[in-house]
């Protein structure tokens, strides 16, 4: 196979996470790591992934393959304001994902290009933090920032009170 292949670059993240390399996994991880600045719910992955034209993934075996990615920080799952997990590919090198989430439309953004200019202070700040967390024993860290409130396409209409939804 030619090296520039994007299935081998899949195949090894999976091995040196010791997950297997099934067809199933390479195409969820394929999904997220194609589409890094977004975040999906499992219903939306399963709709994506389900609309490629290829086999379809039922239910059950997605959320344990999103799982086990998760498990080894191939994935980062968040949990929104209302209860609702996201997960997103966990770019190598990557200690903190800053976004926002919109109380009014629920869209996630990422902030990374937003706050580019302050990126320096906040990776030192997540290194400290992460560093005395290690210190103490914890493994696996990565951190999730999360910023609510409504975002500009959303500004013109009411804003909604705190811990309300507007509905869809």
């Amino acid at each position: 196979m030619n090296s520039t292949d994007p299935t081998d670059a899949i195949d090894a993240l999976l091995s040196a996470h010791g997950l297997r390399r099934t067809a199933a996994a390479r195409r969820v991880l394929g999904w997220l790591l194609a589409h890094p600045e977004t975040s999906y719910t499992h219903a939306q992955l399963q709709t994506a992934l389900n609309g490629d034209g290829a086999l379809a993934l039922d239910r059950v075996t997605l959320y344990r393959l999103i799982d086990r990615l998760t498990q080894v920080s191939l994935l980062l799952c968040r949990v929104d304001a209302s209860r609702v997990r996201r997960y997103q590919a966990m770019p190598a090198g990557v200690h903190a994902m800053p976004h926002f989430e919109c109380q009014t439309c629920h869209r996630d953004s990422p902030l990374a290009g937003a706050l580019q200019a302050s990126g320096h202070d906040l990776d030192r700040a997540v290194q400290s933090a992460l560093a005395a967390l290690q210190a103490l024993g914890y493994q696996g860290l990565s951190m999730d920032f999360a910023v609510r409130g409504v975002c500009a396409d959303c500004s013109a209409g009411p804003v909604p009170a705190p811990g309300l939804q507007a509905s869809a």
